[in-house]
């Protein structure tokens, strides 16, 4: 190919990505002025492509496209396109292959009892099992993503209520999921009985509001209410806000990675300030792993936090010494392959001035491939530290999520290959320490890791997998899943 490449940018996938975030609203006649405002609060949970599904009384209206919010629903006229006083709405990133409109959600299908809009922020992990069943039986899938299922479940049953048929089609499934739907006059949410994937209520005068995190709320001026309760369905129509709570209840198991790394810091999710959660953190891992050091710096942007509690735990000066070009995003025009080693310094550079001489501790959020952390400490040294230890604000990545988080497979992943002083030699720092599992259960403010009965879904980090891996455990986890089965 001649002239400029379009490329992926190096090392910016060793991050773990969530799948997406939710919005919806009922009761304003701007309804999909304020979607799109939600949803630009929430592009921090999917940057790949965003929809939008409104009804004005009379009828549908959608609209979705790929990249960011702003430059799909920038336009007067796109949201003028847009009426009605009920609209869902949906931020993506996908995680197999790329981004095509058919997979762009909200879903919307044509039903028995009429138009059903479906958005989903999670993983259903026997999506590839129901899929399977229900082709047999003559559905015809137009998406490659497991939200359809859903649909498909939901039209396909023989219940006479829109309810009813939500409850059996959702007592069907296994995974995680925090959902948002609409019919022609009802806005429902539902969340899985584990609550792994965050779903609030909010309120903006007479309108009621879904959303996965409260910053999709302080862009509009809305209220928060509550946190939708795991196993919690709530309608919301004309009559006002109904909740059912049909599944069985059982031990609440919230994805602490949100609280890690997902999560905008200025949200509160559970009941816990993101950004205070996130200092107490750093302080602990202070307290664990204490190294004498001139400065402690963050990775831009999601160390910052962390590292500032780590900061003044061990009263070490903060710094930021190394900062961030906010202008690139997941994409770049690469002239030729000859830079291409060059592309950390794309999105990260060295503060020459504050590192040079200087022992430094680098916090992060967490080690996935190790290729990003081995780049930044090769810049904290070529900018004159004479030492670099790195502490990350999480224990080891050692298992794959398959609850709606994007993560590599195990044999990927560094911490699954190699002890602590291994990792620490191959990214190239004089020492390395993670918060231990328990260190971050008391930074949520536990006193330790329930054994018995984890407070929260931590398999990533220990293996423990709350809800069952039905299509992996069933030898059904191959190519076809990966394509079939992608995660909302």
């Amino acid at each position: 190919m001649n002239g400029p490449m379009l490329a992926t940018i190096p090392f910016d996938d060793d991050k773990l990505h969530e799948e997406c975030g939710l919005f919806g609203i009922y009761g304003t006649e701007d309804a999909s002025a304020h979607t799109a405002l939600g949803l630009h609060a929430l592009q921090h949970r999917g940057q790949e492509a965003a929809g939008i599904v409104s009804f004005d009384g009379q009828q549908f209206h959608g609209h979705r496209g790929q990249g960011l919010v702003g430059d799909i629903f920038g336009n007067e006229a796109t949201i003028t396109a847009l009426p009605g006083f009920l609209a869902i709405g949906h931020n993506r990133y996908s995680t197999t292959g790329g981004t095509i409109v058919r997979n762009i959600q909200p879903l919307f299908a044509e039903c028995e009892f009429g138009g059903f809009a479906v958005a989903h922020n999670g993983n259903l992990t026997n999506a590839l099992t129901l899929r399977k069943q229900l082709i047999r039986r003559g559905s015809l899938f137009q998406s490659t993503t497991d939200t359809e299922v859903i649909t498909h479940l939901v039209a396909t049953n023989g219940n006479r209520t829109v309810e009813d048929r939500f409850i059996d089609a959702l007592y069907q499934v296994e995974g995680a999921y925090s959902i948002v739907a609409m019919t022609n006059d009802k806005l429902i949410g539902v969340r899985d009985p584990f609550g792994v994937r965050p779903l609030l209520l909010g309120q903006l005068g007479p309108a009621f509001i879904l959303a996965s995190e409260t910053c999709a709320l302080d862009i509009i001026g809305a209220t928060f209410v509550r946190d939708i309760l795991p196993g919690e369905m709530v309608v919301i129509d004309r009559a006002g806000l109904t909740s059912l709570k049909p599944f069985k209840i059982t031990q609440s198991r919230f994805c602490i990675f949100e609280m890690i790394y997902f999560a905008r810091p200025d949200s509160s999710v559970e009941g816990r300030g993101v950004y205070a959660a996130r200092r107490r953190i750093g302080a602990e891992l202070a307290r664990e792993a204490h190294v004498p050091a001139d400065l402690v710096v963050p990775v831009p942007d999601s160390g910052v936090p962390a590292a500032i509690g780590y900061a003044a735990e061990s009263n070490i000066p903060f710094e930021l010494g190394i900062i961030r070009s906010h202008y690139v995003g997941r994409t770049f025009i690469e002239p030729t392959d000859r830079i291409r080693h060059l592309g950390v310094k794309l999105k990260h550079n060295a503060n020459r001035a504050y590192l040079d001489g200087k022992r430094v501790v680098l916090v992060d959020d967490s080690i996935v491939r190790g290729t990003t952390s081995k780049r930044i400490v090769e810049m904290v040294r070529g900018a004159g530290a004479t030492e670099v230890h790195m502490r990350i604000s999480s224990p080891p990545t050692t298992n794959s999520c398959f609850y709606g988080i994007d993560t590599p497979e195990r044999g990927e992943l560094l911490a699954a290959q190699h002890n602590v002083a291994e990792m620490a030699a191959l990214i190239g720092v004089d020492s390395l320490a993670f918060i231990s599992i328990d260190g971050l259960y008391r930074a949520m403010g536990e006193a330790r890791r329930n054994t018995l009965k984890p407070q929260f879904c931590d398999a990533c980090f220990t293996g423990e997998y709350p809800i069952p891996l039905v299509d992996r455990e069933g030898g059904e986890r191959s190519t076809q899943l990966s394509l079939l089965a992608e995660p909302a």
